[in-house]
C-alpha cells in the first residue's frame, strides 16, 4: 500500500499543469460557494437579529388566533406568573407588554389611521431598540404620561410638529368610543415609508385606559441572548405558561415575511451553486479521463508484466483523492480568509440596493460568517462529487486489456 501511495503522489506531478489546473478548479469551486453562503448567512442572520432587536422581538406570547385576526378582543392579562416564568429563564434578555390597536389620529383639519401602540418604557430599553430610531425629540418616560411619538412620515402626512398636541380615536374593548389629547414629544423612523406611516406610541396605562383594557395586553415581545435559541425558549415556554388559550410564536411565524425572503434567496444561492459544481464536476471527469486514456500505454505494459487492474485503478483513485483533497485544502483556507474578512469588514452597498435592503428594514451592510456548517457541508459536496465523476474513469482502467492498453494511440 505505501508503495501505491508514493506512486499516486508522483504520478500527480508528471504533468504538473494539468495537476495545477484541477487544483485550481477544485479550489474554486469550494470557496466560491462558501463565500456566497457565507455571505449570504451573514447578512441574513445580523439583518434578521437587527431587525427582532429593533421592535418585534425573537418571540412573542399572544392568545391563540390573534396573529390571524388581530383584534381588543383576543387580549390578555398579563400575570405575574408569566413574569415569573420569563425572568427565571436565562435565555430571556428582556420582555415588554405591549397592546396595539388601529385607531384615527386628528390634527386641525387631517384626520388619518394609526397603528397605535403602547408600550412600557423602561422594559421596552431592554427589549427593543425604539429609543435608536428616535430622529427628533426624546422617548417617553413613563408609561402614564399624556406623551405621543409619531413616525416621521405620519407625522408629516398630519401636517404637525414637533410639540403639537393631537387628538386620538378608539373604540375600547367593551365597544365604546373614547378620545384622548396627546403631546407629540418624539419622531421615530424604522426606515421603511409604509411603516412610518403609521405607527404611534403611548404609554402601556394610557393605552389602557384609552381602550379600557384595563391590566390586559396584546403581545408580549421577548428578547433573546441569542437567535439560535429561540426554537428552545420556545418550547420551554409553551410547557411552562398553563395557560391554554395563549401561545407562544417564534420569529418565523409572526415575521413570515421576512422568513420567505430569506428562504428565496437561499434557493437562488443553491441554483448557483449547484451549476458551479455541475462545471467542476465535468472538469474533473475530463482532466481524469485525460490521466488515463494518455497513460494507456503505460497502463498496458504495467498490465503485461504482472500489475493487476484492480492495483492500477487504486492508483488511480488515489491519484484522484489527493488532488481533491489539496484543493478542498486551498479552498478552505481561502473561503475561511474571506469570510472572516467580510465578517469583520462588512461592504456597504448603495443605490437601489440600498433602496431595497432599507425598504425591507435591513442594514444597507453585507456581512458574512465563518458558521462551521458552511464549511463543512461544501466540502462534503465536492467529495460525493469527485468520487462519483471518477467512477466512469477507474472502471476504464478496470476493464483496460494488456494489449488494447499497449496498442493505443
Amino acid at each position: 500500500m505505501k508503495f501505491i501511495l508514493k506512486l499516486s503522489w508522483r504520478n500527480i506531478w508528471r504533468n504538473k499543469r494539468r495537476s495545477f489546473l484541477t487544483l485550481a478548479a477544485v479550489a474554486f469551486a469550494v470557496f466560491v460557494p462558501e463565500l456566497m453562503r457565507g455571505l449570504q448567512v451573514g447578512t441574513f442572520n445580523y439583518n434578521i437579529e437587527h431587525t427582532l432587536k429593533t421592535y418585534s422581538g425573537y418571540l412573542q406570547i399572544q392568545r391563540k388566533g390573534y396573529f390571524k385576526a388581530p383584534s381588543l378582543n383576543k387580549s390578555f392579562h398579563f400575570s405575574n406568573g408569566i413574569k415569573k416564568i420569563l425572568n427565571s429563564n436565562e435565555n430571556v434578555a428582556g420582555f415588554a407588554p405591549r397592546i396595539v390597536s388601529s385607531d384615527l389620529a386628528a390634527f386641525k383639519n387631517n384626520s388619518l389611521g394609526v397603528m397605535l401602540t403602547g408600550i412600557v418604557p423602561k422594559l421596552e430599553l431592554q427589549t427593543s431598540q425604539l429609543t435608536e430610531k428616535i430622529v427628533r425629540g426624546k422617548f417617553l418616560q413613563t408609561d402614564t404620561s399624556a406623551n405621543i411619538i409619531l413616525g416621521n412620515k405620519l407625522l408629516e402626512n398630519l401636517g404637525a410638529k414637533l410639540g403639537d398636541e393631537i387628538v386620538v380615536l378608539a373604540q375600547g374593548l367593551d365597544g365604546s368610543m373614547g378620545n384622548m389629547k396627546f403631546k407629540i414629544t418624539g419622531v421615530v423612523s424604522f426606515g421603511s415609508p409604509r411603516l412610518d406611516g403609521k405607527v404611534a406610541f403611548i404609554g402601556l396605562k394610557t393605552a389602557q385606559e384609552l381602550l379600557a383594557m384595563y391590566g390586559r395586553v396584546n403581545i408580549v415581545a421577548v428578547r433573546l441572548n441569542s437567535l439560535g435559541k429561540s426554537v428552545t425558549v420556545k418550547e420551554t415556554l409553551k410547557s411552562k405558561i398553563k395557560d391554554s388559550s395563549l401561545t407562544v410564536l417564534d420569529w418565523k411565524e409572526f415575521m413570515p415575511g421576512l422568513e420567505e425572503t430569506t428562504q428565496l434567496k437561499a434557493s437562488s444561492t443553491f441554483l448557483i451553486e449547484l451549476i458551479l459544481f455541475l462545471i467542476v464536476g465535468f472538469g474533473i471527469l475530463n482532466t481524469m479521463l485525460m490521466s488515463v486514456t494518455e497513460r494507456y500505454l503505460e497502463f498496458g505494459i504495467s498490465l503485461s508484466i504482472g500489475i493487476s487492474n484492480f492495483r492500477l485503478a487504486v492508483t488511480i483513485f488515489l491519484e484522484m483523492l489527493m488532488i481533491i483533497s489539496i484543493g478542498i485544502v486551498l479552498g478552505n483556507v481561502f473561503g475561511y480568509g474571506l469570510n472572516y474578512h467580510f465578517m469583520h469588514n462588512p461592504i456597504l452597498v448603495g443605490g437601489s440596493l440600498k433602496q431595497m435592503y432599507e425598504h425591507y428594514g435591513f442594514l444597507p451592510l453585507i456581512f458574512s460568517s465563518t458558521r462551521p456548517d458552511i464549511f463543512i457541508n461544501i466540502t462534503i459536496v465536492i467529495v460525493i462529487i469527485s468520487i462519483i465523476v471518477s467512477l466512469y474513469p477507474i472502471y476504464k482502467v478496470f476493464r483496460l486489456e494488456p494489449l488494447k492498453g499497449i496498442r493505443y494511440t
